[in-house]
């Protein structure tokens, strides 16, 4: 069984919303912006790709939504919480229950083994080790990679270290899983076992997933996909359409 439960899909509501969404950095005298007036809902179990060029605020936005950064204007509801107004002692306990990060180049821990690796996250809960060992050998499993949880990164393909980042950050059973481009390192048969990964969980476990991508094969995987550049936001089919 898994540390995920299955989750039969209901009525759909949105679990995110987005609101006059503003990002801009300071960088000596001047204001650089970076996003503008962001309007956008994720519904829950969707899964949602942001394409667009490098420097396009992607993840920018992954940041902000994952409670990283902090937004310079707006409003960002996760399940009806507007985190933008969260100080940092609320901020990290709500990171540690609602959002699993994927990173494109893992962030493994070297000295860990993979099953350390995926552990790490559920001590900052109270639970038994008993708890722990049971919910990382499931989502092991899960990932497919029961037979590697005694190994340590250096010993794995680059496929299996992402599929054991992938594990970590499902381990908490997420409220979001946020992926900043999860393929971006992995060659073509890895990429397509990660991508099915991501799927599985969307689909069979309504997994809610954003996932900044370069990659049309990626995005094509995702049920929403849309555009960003110089701070605007479209939806893939009016990008198209325009372009």
């Amino acid at each position: 069984m898994s540390a995920i439960p299955a989750a039969a899909k209901g009525p759909a509501s949105d679990l995110v919303v987005i609101e006059s969404l503003g990002k801009s950095y300071r960088r000596d005298r001047f204001e650089i912006p970076v996003l503008a007036g962001l309007e956008m809902r994720i519904q829950e179990g969707e899964f949602v790709a942001l394409m667009g060029p490098s420097g396009s605020g992607k993840s920018t936005l992954l940041n902000l939504l994952a409670g990283i950064d902090r937004p310079s204007a707006g409003r960002i509801l996760v399940q009806g919480e507007d985190i933008a107004r969260f100080g940092e002692s609320e901020l990290a306990p709500w990171r540690q229950r609602h959002v699993g990060f994927i990173f494109q180049f893992y962030n493994l821990i070297p000295v860990f083994t993979a099953f350390e690796n995926v552990e790490l996250p559920l001590k900052l809960f109270r639970l038994s080790k008993q708890q722990r060992r049971e919910k990382v050998e499931n989502v092991l499993a899960l990932v497919g990679l029961s037979d590697r949880m005694d190994h340590y990164p250096r010993q794995l393909s680059g496929g299996q270290e992402q599929r054991v980042a992938v594990a970590r950050a499902l381990v908490t059973d997420p409220t979001l899983l946020l992926a900043d481009e999860p393929t971006g390192d992995l060659d073509a048969t890895s990429a397509t076992e990660v991508l099915d990964l991501l799927a599985l969980l969307n689909a069979s476990y309504h997994k809610t997933i954003v996932m900044v991508t370069h990659d049309m094969r990626a995005a094509a995987r995702a049920t929403r996909r849309y555009h960003l550049d110089k701070g605007a936001l479209t939806p893939w089919e009016t990008h198209q359409a325009l372009s």
